[in-house]
């Protein structure tokens, strides 16, 4: 849309969500919504009239200021989205923004960051990312199921099937049952043929896991009837001694999180002696999300979407996630 600029220019403007300012003690007092400049795609970029976009827990990081630095603000939130090009094409946005002069796999380019870091999101009309950076959207996913895949779900693929060398038949733990790297796991280790195991803090979220798939659900911190061959944490400090204790001689945990927090009792003692993994794991490649997409397509499932949203009413779905209130993806459709 355009709004004059003093009477002697056309300064074009979109809608956008958006961090006004990094408010660590009170991050929803730092989200906007309202009107944004109109982004300009440079050389090798493309832009992106978004469709729909998820959001996630780095969001509101971002509003506390954590992995930004103060001066990038104002920043349109968002790091995943759907939508089209200029010629229609419905696409994907991979949301992982490399250094172009970086050869090797772009999580380890440690100039690597995330839309909205160094480059304004997607909870925008418009969003504009390197042309590398968007792949076609399956005809067969919505919207905003593809919107679900960018982070969550890439993050839950690259854990399961790249990082953690668990097999069909195997036992995996989930700690935490609802989230949507969490609902992402239950999924695909369902689709994939392993035994999956989920710990809940409410009857809701074990209820929700069953329906997803989990083959046992648990309360958090529950004894386990054995023990498991692979542990999935994105809890941190509140699972950690529990994702220890439950694994067995040789077993392996994958990181990829600590949303209460880091835990510095590593219980070291039990790590070495039972031979344990500890294994970090960062988002997803690109061709990683394209095998993603093919892998839901073959396997026939899709993002759970616990709600979906006008992205004019942002704040109640920031509220839900900042109260721990999901039951899957949360979604901003335009």
């Amino acid at each position: 849309m355009g709004r004059p600029d003093s009477g002697l220019a056309m300064l074009l403007v979109m809608f956008a969500v958006y961090a006004a300012e990094p408010n660590p003690d009170d991050p929803l007092a730092a989200l906007t919504v309202g009107e944004r400049p109109d982004p300009v795609a440079p050389d090798g970029w493309v832009e992106v009239d978004v469709r729909a976009a998820s959001l996630n827990m780095h969001d509101l990081w971002t509003l506390k200021g954590v992995g930004i630095k103060a001066e990038r603000f104002p920043m349109i939130l968002g790091c995943d989205g759907a939508g089209t090009l200029a010629d229609g094409t419905e696409v994907v946005i991979h949301s992982v923004i490399g250094d172009p002069a970086w050869t090797g796999e772009e999580t380890l380019d440690p100039k690597r960051t995330l839309l909205t870091e160094l480059h304004q999101g997607t909870f925008a009309d418009k969003v504009v990312v390197p042309a590398r950076n968007v792949l076609p959207k399956p005809a067969d996913l919505s919207f905003s199921e593809a919107a679900c895949m960018g982070t969550a779900w890439l993050t839950a693929y690259r854990m399961l099937f790249v990082k953690s060398g668990l097999r069909p038949g195997q036992t995996m733990l989930v700690q935490g049952a609802s989230g949507g790297v969490s609902t992402a796991l239950i999924e695909l280790g369902r689709a994939a043929g392993l035994r999956v195991w989920v710990t809940g803090r409410t009857e809701e979220k074990r209820a929700l896991a069953t329906e997803l798939g989990a083959h046992a659900v648990f309360e958090s911190g529950a004894r386990l009837p054995e023990k498991v061959d692979g542990v999935f944490e994105t809890v941190g400090k509140a699972t950690w001694s529990h994702s220890m204790r439950a694994l067995r001689p040789g077993g392996v945990i994958v990181v990829s999180g600590s949303t209460s927090g880091p835990d510095p009792s590593a219980d070291l003692q039990r790590l070495f002696f039972l031979q344990l993994s500890v294994i970090g794991s960062t988002m997803g490649t690109r061709d990683e999300l394209a095998d993603l997409m093919s892998f839901c397509a073959t396997a026939g499932i899709r993002p759970r979407i616990g709600s979906e949203l006008p992205m004019a009413d942002a704040r109640a779905g920031f509220e839900a996630m900042q109260a721990g209130e999901t039951a899957g993806k949360i979604v901003f459709t335009r």
